[in-house]
């Protein structure tokens, strides 16, 4: 069954999947919950024509049993495949199944399901298989061969409007919430600040009654979003329950533009605790992941970009044990022309860019996290490190997560001094080779130089990071 339409708009399977499978579900059960008094052939005929003898056998069978009108009803959600017109859009034409059922039997290959009934046929199955897709229908379950079908077929999609697919976690990269009753006396004022609901698109900073929470969206997440549609075909993501997605998904796209069924959340995934693009209808090789959290997705690191977290309200900053005032608490915010997510659409374009540069017909083997290495590797390129006093000395220096980060950002790094080092990194100016690098006139500069230039995706001014020396 095919599910995949090729607008530029919305071009995903799992948008089209959506709104396919309401309008033929509603359609069939409003035809089947008619008045008694409407003759068999007008129930069961379609608007544009008038009814055929095998319709009226249809209709009296219906009325022998409730069960097989049910089942009908679910066999008649049609086979769809894909048209493409003269301008290169694709849209969905309708394909009826064949009226002998054992036809029907013999080629049905059940790619999915609702509850225990094949969305093609209507046969019972016994058993699960496969991978539930709740967010896309209730109920809805896809066996592996039409999850690996569905995502061949999008991409070639995309890849004709050359984009790729964006996966969006909510909190601490796009926003930032706060349960009301954990507010400090210090954001008190922040109540008077809020914005209209009515049109959230013009507003940042939302008080949600309902949910007793607060919600502040991130500087340039609009514009972030605008400009990122235009080569990402966008899903959000989140370890929120539904609720609270779809609220998000709400101020964020309140003309449902970029995400529309595209939302998942806690309630979606296949693993405790843990994110996947298993429930995602794209290929691995074309997805970028934007997360805070690198834990989240330990199958996919490759195809992640670690977000700097958004630490607006109070309760955040405890909650990842910062002892500090958060930027409520200052009455500051990030800079919307160099803070974080400005910074990551910089990157993006660039990913993008280098993904379909010079590359017209053929895009087999093309891996969008091979480009993401590349462009990873250029931001400490020309850098040699020596680290000072950062990790235990009996440690595995080369294991240290700051080791590695270095060299996956382009450094090469060193236990040993020698001409070529250009930066030490260290917390004490009064170290043997803190003091080397000051008399060689090197680079010294605090750990987060590194966490700052993975962050930000470039190298970031020596002098921000410089070690504060030791006054004789």
């Amino acid at each position: 069954m095919s599910l995949v339409t090729d607008s530029p708009v919305h071009s995903s399977s799992s948008d089209d999947f959506a709104a396919f499978l309401d309008t033929e579900l509603d359609s069939k059960s409003s035809a089947s919950s008619a008045s008694d008094d409407e003759a068999p052939n007008q129930r069961h005929s379609d608007s544009a024509a008038s009814s055929s003898p095998d319709q009226d056998k249809e209709a009296e069978e219906d009325d022998d049993s409730d069960f097989q009108s049910k089942r009908v009803k679910r066999s008649k959600v049609e086979t769809v495949e894909i048209v493409e017109d003269d301008g290169g859009a694709t849209s969905f034409a309708s394909v009826k199944h064949n009226s002998e059922a054992s036809i029907s039997k013999e080629i049905c290959t059940h790619p999915g399901s609702f509850g225990t009934m094949c969305i093609v046929c209507g046969q019972l199955l016994d058993g699960e298989s496969g991978v539930t897709f709740g967010y896309i229908h209730k109920g809805l379950r896809l066996g592996n061969d039409e999850i690996v079908r569905l995502r061949n077929t999008d991409m070639k999609n995309l890849l004709r409007h050359k984009k790729l697919y964006l996966i969006l976690d909510l909190d601490h990269t796009l926003l930032n919430s706060t349960q009301l009753m954990h507010m400090t006396l210090d954001e008190e004022y922040l109540n008077g600040r809020t914005d209209s609901l009515q049109d959230v698109s013009k507003g940042s900073l939302f008080m949600l009654s309902s949910m007793q929470m607060m919600t502040k969206l991130r500087p340039f997440v609009r514009t972030f979003l605008k400009e990122a549609s235009q080569m990402f075909e966008m899903y959000i993501y989140t370890m929120g329950d539904r609720a609270y997605a779809l609220e998000m998904a709400k101020l964020l796209d309140p003309g449902r533009e970029y995400f529309n069924a595209k939302v998942i959340s806690r309630d979606d995934g296949t693993q405790r605790h843990q994110k996947g693009l298993d429930v995602v209808l794209g290929q691995e090789s074309a997805v970028l992941i934007l997360d805070d959290t690198e834990n989240a997705w330990m199958k996919h690191k490759d195809n992640l970009i670690l977000m700097e977290r958004y630490h607006f309200f109070a309760s955040s900053c405890h909650q990842f044990g910062f002892n500090c005032k958060s930027l409520s608490e200052q009455k500051t915010d990030e800079s919307e022309s160099e803070g974080a997510l400005a910074s990551i659409l910089k990157v993006l374009t660039k990913i993008h860019q280098i993904f379909f540069e010079e590359v017209e017909e053929n895009m087999d083997g093309r891996d969008v996290r091979q480009v993401l290495k590349t462009v990873r590797k250029d931001v400490l390129k020309g850098c040699k490190i020596v680290f000072s006093r950062v990790f235990p000395t009996q440690s595995q220096a080369d294991n240290h997560h700051l080791w590695r980060m270095a060299e996956q950002l382009g450094a090469s790094c060193s236990t040993e001094l020698d001409p070529s080092v250009t930066h030490v990194v260290s917390k004490d100016s009064g170290t043997e080779k803190s003091h080397w690098a000051l008399k060689h006139n090197k680079f010294l500069v605090q750990p987060g130089w590194i966490e700052a230039a993975n962050y930000f995706w470039q190298r970031q001014p020596e002098e921000n990071f410089s070690v504060n020396q030791i006054k004789n």
